[in-house]
């Protein structure tokens, strides 16, 4: 049976490492008869200057009738100017998470142990690092209303945004992480801010409450700056980590900077059937964008993420994961991984080693 994947490649360094997972998802759909079909779309500035939306109805009724879509990155200075911040490139992609409920946000950070020198941090200190960040996606500050700037009586301007989230909204991404918790080591952290702020009390009651479902989960609770300094300070208590949408937005990029770069950072976001937009944890990096240098395996694993996730395909996976770890045996790294006595390679080049390694 025939399984369809959207291929949204975005902005800035997007189409480059999009090129590059698809050619691997292209060779593993060979060797494992898996009967995926690719179909191309566009979100964000890419979609905004051919049809003056980020996100257009093409692109979104593509999406739903997909199993699955595998996204690049959006945004770039070349549409921050845009005055009307609704046709701005985020918001595509803000569009798309939440038109198909994708809620829940799964971010690993692993260690590759050939990554250890790469690592900001002390090699002891994140050798055999293996954490999960659950990010809740589709609420929160991100999406809360009211929202916008304002003038008030005095002339002075002023922003204001609504932090908010209900019972249900938590719940469903509590079942999420204490679910992913069960499949691993049985730890789970909610990271909150319930000394100061109303929403995260509700939130580490309902964590409570959930958490009598599953008894064999040690769940802890975090304040949210204490979880920044903890990451860095020993990483390796955690296992599986629940937070909101800004919390997780922040966290996961500090995570992605324990394992050397956050060009090695996969994402799976998955509504409530494990359909889902699979992407790099990375942005458009627009500043790099069309020098051949952008780390590509992010998206690969993205790409591994989907097969395993939505399509159920986890020899695929177990493949591509196991193909980048040979590359990296190899002492290929691209600019953002590189080290002394290693080869550094371009995004092709990278691409290209992960498709040898496969066949």
């Amino acid at each position: 049976m025939s399984k369809n994947i959207l291929v949204l490649p975005g902005d800035g360094i997007g189409p480059e490492i999009v090129t590059e997972a698809v050619k691997v998802l292209n060779t593993v759909n060979e060797k494992f008869n898996l009967g995926l079909t690719l179909e191309n779309g566009l979100v964000g500035g890419a979609a905004y200057d051919v049809h003056g939306t980020p996100l257009p109805e093409e692109t979104m009724s593509k999406a739903r009738a997909a199993d699955a879509i595998l996204l690049g990155a959006v945004g770039g200075p070349k549409w921050d100017t845009l005055e009307d911040r609704e046709l701005r490139p985020e918001k595509g992609l803000l569009g798309l998470r939440s038109g198909l409920e994708l809620f829940g946000n799964l971010r690993p950070a692993i260690l590759y142990p050939q990554l250890a020198d790469a690592s900001s941090l002390k090699p002891e200190v994140v050798s055999g690092l293996d954490i999960l960040i659950v990010r809740e996606l589709t609420g929160g500050i991100y999406f809360g209303k009211p929202r916008g700037i304002r003038v008030l009586e005095n002339g002075e301007r002023e922003g204001y945004n609504t932090y908010v989230y209900n019972e249900s909204e938590i719940r469903r991404i509590a079942r999420v992480a204490f679910e992913s918790a069960m499949k691993r080591n049985k730890k789970l952290c909610s990271v909150d801010k319930a000394n100061v702020l109303e929403v995260t009390v509700l939130w580490r009651e309902i964590l409570i409450e959930v958490g009598k479902e599953y008894p064999e989960v040690e769940l802890s609770h975090m304040y949210v700056d204490n979880a920044a300094m903890q990451l860095v300070r020993a990483p390796k208590q955690f296992d599986v980590m629940v937070t909101g949408n800004m919390f997780g937005d922040i966290l996961s990029d500090a995570a992605a900077m324990l394992t050397g770069s956050i060009g090695m950072l996969p994402s799976a976001s998955l509504d409530k059937d494990n359909k889902g937009m699979y992407e790099p944890c990375h942005g458009s990096a627009p500043d790099i964008a069309g020098q051949g240098i952008a780390n590509p395996l992010a998206t690969i694993l993205s790409a591994a993420m989907m097969l395993r996730y939505s399509l159920n395909e986890v020899a695929a996976a177990d493949a591509i994961e196991a193909a980048v770890s040979t590359v990296l045996d190899q002492g290929l790294r691209t600019a953002d991984i590189w080290s002394a006595g290693m080869e550094k390679v371009s995004t092709e080049q990278m691409g290209e080693a992960v498709v040898a390694a496969l066949l």
